[in-house]
C-alpha cells in the first residue's frame, strides 16, 4: 500500500544554514523542528530527507564526514523515535568540483532523483506528498515530481528571488508546516 510522505531539505529547513554543515559541533537544529517532526509523523506520514551535499564535490568535506553527522543526526532524533523514514543525498555539482562528483545527474535538486528513489524504496504516493525547502529549487523538485504540494520556509531569513516560479505556500518554518500539514489520507 502506497504511503504519503513529506519530503525535506536538510540546511535551512532542520539545521541552521551555516555553509556546509558537516560536523557535528556546527549542526544546530532550527527551533522547533522536533516538535515539527512529531507533529508530521502523528498526521500519519513519512519524514524523508532530501539534500543536496556540493560540498562534497567541492572537496570541502567527504562522504564519510557526511554519514557520520547523518548517523549522529538519526540516532539523536531517534531518541524521541523522530528520526527520518528515509535519508538520501546528491553529493554533485554540475559546473563546480572534483572528480567523481564534477557532473550533472539526476539526483540534485531541482531534479527528481532523490525523491523517486525514496518513492522506489519506501513505496511512496506523490498525489499524497508534500515538499519542504528554503529554495526554489526544493519546490521545483517537489513540483516536478508531483508532490501534492510545496512548502518555502524562510526559517528567519529574507525569502529567495522566486526565479519566476512561485511556491504553493510560503511559511515561517518547518514547526508552522507542520501544524498547517492536513491529516495524511491513506
Amino acid at each position: 500500500m502506497k504511503r504519503s510522505a513529506v519530503f525535506l531539505d536538510r540546511d535551512g529547513v532542520i539545521n541552521e544554514d551555516r555553509a556546509f554543515v558537516h560536523r557535528i559541533e556546527d549542526f544546530v537544529y532550527i527551533a522547533g523542528v522536533r516538535e515539527a517532526l512529531k507533529i508530521i509523523k502523528s498526521k500519519g506520514y513519512l519524514t524523508v530527507l532530501v539534500t543536496n551535499q556540493a560540498g562534497i564535490a567541492y572537496g570541502y568535506y567527504t562522504e564519510e564526514d557526511y554519514r557520520i553527522l547523518t548517523d549522529w543526526m538519526q540516532k539523536d532524533l531517534g531518541s524521541d523515535s523522530l528520526e527520518f523514514d528515509g535519508v538520501y543525498f546528491c553529493p554533485h555539482h554540475p559546473t563546480k568540483g572534483n572528480a567523481p562528483y564534477l557532473q550533472s545527474c539526476r539526483c540534485r535538486k531541482p531534479e527528481t532523483g532523490m525523491l523517486l528513489q525514496a518513492s522506489a524504496d519506501l513505496d511512496i504516493d506523490f498525489a499524497g506528498s508534500y515538499m519542504v525547502g528554503d529554495r526554489m529549487s526544493d519546490v521545483e523538485t517537489g513540483r516536478r515530481a508531483g508532490c501534492a504540494g510545496s512548502y518555502l520556509v524562510s526559517t528567519g531569513k529574507p525569502l529567495p528571488d522566486f526565479d519566476g516560479g512561485i511556491p504553493d505556500f510560503v511559511k515561517r518554518d518547518l514547526l508552522q508546516v507542520a501544524r498547517e500539514l492536513p491529516v495524511c489520507r491513506k
